[in-house]
């Protein structure tokens, strides 16, 4: 099935004013659904949950049926196995903290090189207890990725590899679920995290692989939330960050200190909904994937519009794939200028009401390793599905009068 592309951008009431939002691997557009039960749930059902009055048995349906709802839409195995929170970052922290116990001293913890620092830098943290930090690099003039390299890097104390799904940058889909079955082969455990992945296809926890996988509503489309989701048996085995009566096997809520908040999940329904109504409307798994579909098929040829306009400047290095191949590319483009700071360029670009961005991302290890961190680092591109070819091309003559200004 085909994007109703004009179906979709009603739902965002931010894109009535003519702006042409670029900056979506940021921050995405939220929905009107997002909001509308946010403010209903705020206005009806704000009290705490657990206990006999009506109301309160409401607001405990009404969770349980936000993790149910997110456990679809992630295709997890039980809506237990959906840990609620405020941020991608914070719950790779929580993650981190709630696995501290289970290293020893000279065990090994492998990062990337290519990953947001929300999956990279609370890993570090364990540097304090002895365990051993190894780095995954790609290679620097073709930003592959190479298996195996990462099977080098593995030995018999490495007990879990951390990596991203999509790049924030480079837009590439990482093949997870072949470096989950390498990290299992050695008997380690794998933490993704789909912050750049979830917005642009439709997520399979099961399929990918993963221990634990996490990724931020903000981005996808809702508000500033999270999800972390983990393996049943993998989230038993966490220690609690809550108070000391919620045991081993109070699981999600364990991991969630001070409980998650109510308002937000059931927000992001809104999200899950909405993306079945664009699959067809069926309720189930097969509407979210048909809806990522054509999701995906839209954004391949926003993707390759723009590429094809910086391909053929000779003064511009696209950073990652120069083509938009739907397997192994979402349409996050970035780009550095020879000769230019890309923060001029960019502030060029705000004057003709489209926003991009220029910096590191919080990508900064994999920006100074390409040795692009010079002149404002890079500028970057970031597109979804309610993007239009129109905007596109806006972007490129405003990007042509900056560049040849």
């Amino acid at each position: 099935m085909s994007l109703d592309l004009t179906a979709a951008r009603a739902r965002f009431p931010a894109l009535a004013d003519g702006f042409a939002y670029f900056d979506n691997a940021g921050g995405s557009l939220v929905l009107r659904d997002v909001v509308e039960r946010i403010s209903e749930y705020l206005l009806t059902t704000s009290v705490q949950t657990g206990a006999s009055y009506v109301h309160s048995v409401r607001a405990s349906e009404r969770l349980a049926a936000s993790r149910a709802s997110i456990a679809r839409f992630v295709n997890a195995a039980r809506p237990e196995e959906i840990v609620l929170g405020p941020t991608t970052s914070m719950m790779m922290r929580l993650l981190a903290t709630s696995m501290a116990a289970r290293f020893s001293p000279g065990d090994e913890v492998i990062v990337t090189n290519f990953d947001h620092e929300s999956n990279i830098g609370p890993w570090h943290i364990l540097e304090r207890q002895g365990v051993v930090i190894k780095v995954w690099s790609i290679e620097k003039e073709t930003f592959a990725v190479d298996l195996d390299a990462l099977r080098t890097l593995m030995t018999p104390r490495t007990r879990l590899v951390a990596v991203t799904h999509a790049s924030n940058i480079l837009g590439t889909i990482n093949p997870v679920a072949e470096i989950a079955k390498i990290v299992h082969a050695g008997g380690a455990l794998l933490a993704v995290d789909a912050v750049a992945y979830a917005p642009h296809r439709a997520v399979d926890v099961q399929a990918s692989g993963a221990d634990f996988y996490a990724f931020s509503f903000y981005k996808t489309y809702g508000p500033h939330f999270a999800v972390l989701w983990g393996k049943h048996d993998q989230l038993l085995e966490l220690d609690s960050q809550y108070h000391y009566f919620y045991g081993r096997d109070k699981v999600p809520t364990k991991l969630e200190p001070g409980n998650a908040n109510y308002e937000l999940a059931w927000g992001c329904t809104g999200i899950v909904d909405y993306f079945d109504e664009l699959g067809g409307g069926t309720g189930d798994r097969a509407a979210i994937e048909r809806a990522f579909a054509a999701v995906t098929a839209h954004e391949a040829v926003l993707g390759e519009r723009l590429l094809s306009y910086l391909r053929d400047r000779n003064d511009v290095r696209i950073i990652g794939d120069r083509h938009a191949p739907t397997a192994t590319r979402v349409p996050t483009i970035a780009f550095k200028v020879d000769g230019r700071r890309s923060d001029e360029i960019v502030r060029a670009v705000d004057k003709d009401r489209i926003g991009i961005r220029f910096g590191d991302f919080h990508s900064r290890r994999l920006v100074e390793d390409l040795g692009l961190s010079d002149g404002a680092g890079i500028v970057r591109v970031s597109m979804v599905h309610y993007n239009t070819v129109e905007e596109v091309d806006r972007l490129v003559l405003s990007l042509d009068r900056a560049l040849t200004a």
